[in-house]
């Protein structure tokens, strides 16, 4: 385990690698930028974009696509340079986290940024639209899919509960079971990815903590953090065997950043099994 960039996030999230340039990208929602950096920690940029930036994943015909607030953008690795689409959210809501899935659907969620409100939900862009897939809840984490493109793997981060759907070709989460509960004493579950092992990784918020649970929901590995906050891994480096995890500082006084001094800090740490790799959005029709 290892500190690869002590930078201090407020609220750092969606980390992605990218093969191609053999970097990390990742945010800090609350700071409003968009971070990218090597595989050891060096060859820092920062990037105020503004807003709040939530996800950064790939898109079809290069660049990406950053979920910002209520707006779907583009961003060309240097800067915005537009916007690709919009949902009309109730006002204090913002986009969370997302993914896509082997198809290029791009399954992204909302919560209340207040974190008051049940006024979150799991959107997907399909087909060239935006559709409300389901999954209502305060504060919406993943979701994830499955390798093979069947099991969507969505997050009631208050209610502490990771659910799984049988997607298919479905635009909704209609047929849903509980997958995992994590106990309150390990904190809350935050981000989700999954491996080429079909194994769900999950960031625990106030739990010091990742863990990885078997697709039968076995719990099979725990990596304690020297920090709180963890809130998201990805899987990079030329095997896919490193898991990056993002971390939050969020509100700390003075005394828990004492005892956290990484919180909110980019880590890195080697695992024996290879993440997915990650499927570029198709945004267009």
């Amino acid at each position: 385990m290892e500190c690869i960039w002590p930078l201090g996030a407020t609220l750092g999230e969606g980390p992605l690698w990218d093969p191609i340039a053999q970097a990390l990208w990742f945010v800090d929602i609350k700071q409003g930028r968009i971070h990218r950096c090597a595989a050891d920690g060096s060859d820092r940029r920062s990037i105020a974009v503004g807003g709040m930036p939530s996800f950064i994943l790939p898109r079809v015909g290069g660049g990406f696509v950053v979920g910002n607030v209520g707006a779907l953008q583009h961003f060309d690795g240097e800067r915005i340079t537009g916007e690709i689409d919009r949902v009309a959210m109730r006002a204090g809501n913002r986009f969370n986290d997302a993914t896509t899935d082997i198809h290029g659907r791009l399954w992204f969620g909302s919560m209340d940024n207040g974190e008051e409100h049940v006024t979150g939900a799991v959107h997907v862009h399909a087909d060239g639209a935006i559709h409300v897939a389901g999954g209502e809840s305060m504060i919406t984490n993943g979701p994830a899919v499955s390798g093979d493109g069947r099991w969507l793997y969505h997050v009631d981060t208050p209610e502490r509960t990771i659910w799984r759907f049988d997607v298919g070709d479905s635009n909704r989460l209609d047929q849903g079971e509980v997958f995992v509960r994590i106990e309150a004493a390990a904190g809350n579950p935050d981000g989700v990815t999954i491996d080429s092992e079909d194994h769900v990784w999950v960031g625990l918020w106030g739990g010091w903590a990742a863990r990885r649970y078997a697709p039968d929901g076995r719990l099979v590995q725990e990596v304690r953090f020297p920090c709180a906050n963890i809130t998201k891994l990805a899987f990079g480096g030329p095997d896919r065997k490193t898991a990056f995890a993002t971390t939050a500082r969020g509100d700390m006084d003075e005394a828990a950043l004492a005892e956290q001094p990484l919180a909110g800090g980019l880590f890195a740490f080697p695992v024996e099994v290879a993440g997915q790799a990650v499927t570029p959005a198709m945004l267009d029709a």
